[in-house]
């Protein structure tokens, strides 16, 4: 009897198959690193556009001279330094940082709610965080004390506190419906908002500092304002980050999260808690910028799937990237004033939410 042996694909056919499973581990990074890349890229654009247009030569000499302590080159004007040093790349830095921790917030309460149309505003922070600043704004409480300015504690503490009686009013010994949490959410946001337009009508007719808050800014932004919110954010996107394979785990039932040893009521805690504290310090910092947090992650999930090992870190770098270049446009379209950087965000996100409300409706029918 003639001896069989197995026959070997031939030596390329192995090869590509080989070559193909290496991408298709390996991608999502390829994706990560490219996405960080344009990150940079509009960072350096927003940074060298504005009113005084600065050579992107010159940005990087300035830039390596910073970073090394070395002088500038002489044919580098001591004004580009001061401008791009103390005025955009704060702003830059910090609508980096608000964007990156939006849209991480938003991915996780999307996941979290199992709903692509959530965001990190979903149960009262907005509400809570606007109530927050509109008490010192409006009130005559100094706006520093001590040498600490007060509008954003005041801002992130209204914002925590929303939350907290969201979650505590929703809470029940048999563990925390989430349906319950989005309707305390929206009472809670409803008793917020009354109580800030109760404030704006008793108040003096000047409003704008109000108003401008409400729709958001970067325009004083400062290097320690970057430093406190990732002194926050760092922490509580980490642990969203962490929670990754949970929140895959959780797009099942919670009974079947339950059966493969998911504690479902603890990782809901922790991702209620870490995305509200992310949300809290971003807002508190910039005030509240719509449709970053809902854009970013949606975008996302529509052209890379839906795993939120990938989707988390990517939205967060898309949500950096959408708000840098926001920003820009806000200060850059009606030179030399300057748009609320919520306008911006809202121009561009309501029509992409919009298309996805039609897109979900054309997918039922």
């Amino acid at each position: 009897m003639a001896r069989q042996t197995r026959r070997r694909p031939p030596a390329p056919a192995a090869a590509a198959d080989l070559a193909s499973r290496l991408v298709g581990l390996r991608y999502p990074w390829w994706r990560l690193l490219a996405g960080g890349l344009a990150l940079a890229a509009a960072a350096m654009l927003a940074a060298s556009r504005g009113s005084v247009d600065i050579p992107l030569g010159a940005l990087l000499d300035i830039l390596a001279a910073r970073m090394t302590g070395a002088a500038s080159p002489p044919d580098v004007p001591a004004s580009w330094d001061t401008i791009l040093w103390h005025l955009r790349l704060p702003r830059v830095a910090l609508a980096a940082l608000v964007g990156g921790g939006l849209a991480i917030a938003g991915a996780a309460y999307q996941g979290l709610f199992k709903n692509p149309l959530a965001d990190p505003y979903l149960v009262g922070v907005a509400s809570g965080a606007g109530l927050g600043a509109t008490l010192v704004l409006l009130t005559g409480f100094p706006l520093v004390v001590g040498g600490v300015a007060m509008l954003p504690i005041a801002a992130f503490a209204g914002g925590i506190a929303a939350v907290s009686a969201a979650y505590s009013i929703a809470r029940s010994a048999a563990g925390t419906p989430l349906a319950t949490l989005i309707l305390a959410g929206v009472a809670i946001s409803a008793l917020a908002g009354s109580v800030t337009s109760l404030l704006m009508i008793r108040s003096d007719p000047d409003l704008r500092p109000v108003i401008s808050w409400l729709l958001g800014s970067f325009i004083a932004a400062e290097w320690s304002d970057s430093a406190a919110a990732l002194m926050y954010l760092a922490p509580s996107l980490a642990v969203i980050i962490a929670l990754a394979r949970i929140l895959n785990v959780m797009q099942l039932s919670e009974e079947h999260a339950a059966m493969l040893g998911v504690e479902v009521e603890k990782a809901k805690l922790l991702l209620i808690a870490a995305a509200t504290l992310a949300t809290a310090a971003a807002v508190s910092f910039s005030g509240l910028i719509g449709f970053v947090g809902l854009v970013a992650p949606h975008a996302v999930r529509l052209l890379w799937g839906v795993d939120y090992r990938f989707i988390l870190p990517m939205s967060g770098l898309v949500g950096a990237a959408f708000l840098v270049l926001a920003d820009l446009v806000a200060r850059t379209v009606v030179s030399p004033g300057e748009l609320p950087v919520g306008i911006v965000t809202a121009f561009c996100g309501a029509p992409f939410f919009l298309y996805v409300l039609m897109r979900r409706r054309r997918s039922i029918t």
